[in-house]
């Protein structure tokens, strides 16, 4: 079985589009100071959850938008351009 060009370009893409949306949750998080706990308790996710967006493991929808509402910012913020 062989993997074309195209289906490895798009994996890419999805990998670097999560790794982008994390660097953006946690840049979010940092600018209003909140620590990842603070975060996790703030928008009632554990802990490990955080972690794992921040880490590009999980973008979620349902989660990144209950982290935008705890940061008080619109969800479009973590999808940079």
């Amino acid at each position: 079985m062989s993997i074309s060009l195209k289906n490895l370009d798009e994996s890419k893409a999805t990998v670097v589009s999560a790794m982008n949306v994390a660097a953006e949750v946690r840049k979010a998080r940092e600018a209003v100071g909140y620590s990842v706990d603070d975060l996790a308790v703030t928008c009632g996710l554990v802990t490990h959850e955080i972690i794992e967006i921040e880490n590009g493991e999980n973008a979620d929808p349902a989660k990144l938008r209950r982290i935008a509402a705890a940061l008080q910012v619109p969800p479009s913020d973590f999808v940079p351009l």
